[in-house]
């Protein structure tokens, strides 16, 4: 399993891994951004596919097993200072998340981190987290950040056992049932020394 940048041809498999890490909440931010006849995937691939923002491409790294993308994390490094601006300029879907990212400036953020259903269980997000850990050490970042539902068990306990702390939380939307419900919590750890 090698780990590599991911391409701006890999934009619609990483529209569905985010959404699949997600839980379907990526999905439903994009229905709202849909124009004509493409569909809310369609409008995250190409948000992936741009060269800037958060979920894009080039802050994508992931693992091919032959010519399958089997997994694949995205993260960088938090603006330092992080200014929200005014909260009402973002969904309301994702105002609690902007909060909490906002209490670790600096810090490298994994924004999503997903195993295609097909490769589970032979330690994709495990080398993907230590890559990222990598990554932050070489941009000089000292914290480690992430937010997860409290009620999706098995990320949590999978951070949890990286030896990541849970620092801050927010209600996740009640609309937002058909995912983990719950509330969102971000957890940081210190960047490991290699």
């Amino acid at each position: 399993m090698k780990i590599e940048a991911a391409n701006k041809e890999d934009a619609g498999e990483l529209a569905y891994l985010i959404n699949l890490a997600g839980e379907g909440f990526p999905e439903l931010l994009w229905s709202g951004m849909v124009e004509g006849s493409e569909t809310p995937l369609q409008v995250g691939a190409k948000r992936a596919a741009r060269e800037e923002g958060g979920f894009s491409y080039t802050n994508a790294k992931v693992i091919r097993i032959e010519e399958d993308i089997a997994g694949m994390v995205i993260s960088y490094k938090l603006d330092d200072p992080y200014d929200i601006g005014d909260l009402a300029d973002y969904p309301e879907p994702v105002r609690s998340l902007i909060q909490l990212e906002a209490k670790v400036p600096g810090s490298w953020y994994i924004n999503a981190i997903a195993t295609h259903e097909n490769y589970r269980g032979r330690g994709i997000a495990t080398k993907l987290m230590a890559d990222a850990e990598m990554q932050a050490r070489e941009h000089g970042a000292n914290t480690m950040s992430l937010i997860v539902s409290s009620e999706n068990r098995l990320a949590r306990s999978l951070y949890l056992n990286m030896e990541y702390r849970i620092v801050s939380s927010l209600p996740v939307a009640s609309h937002l049932s058909f995912i983990h419900g719950g509330i969102w919590e971000l957890m940081v750890k210190p960047v490991p020394n290699e």
